[in-house]
């Protein structure tokens, strides 16, 4: 691979890495959110909504950390 095209895998990795780091602080906060409700409002609807949406933003991140791993393997 020539150097500009590793130079435009780096700018592809600092936006995604941007990107996951913003979920990143929405995962926390959600999660925040759902530590601070009281139990018996974690096992009803508003609960389920925020626990699934922490899962979702962990599985997004994931998915964004697995892609600046790739691209760290194709700019090799």
């Amino acid at each position: 691979m020539n150097a500009e095209r590793r130079k435009r895998i780096e700018a592809i990795k600092a936006k995604i890495e941007e990107l996951r780091d913003d979920i990143d602080a929405i995962r926390d906060e959600e999660q925040e959110y759902f530590d601070a409700m009281p139990e018996s409002l974690q096992g009803g609807e508003k609960g389920e909504k925020a626990s699934a949406a922490v899962d979702e933003l962990q599985e997004a991140y994931d998915a964004l950390d697995g892609a600046v791993a790739n691209l760290d393997t194709a700019g090799e």
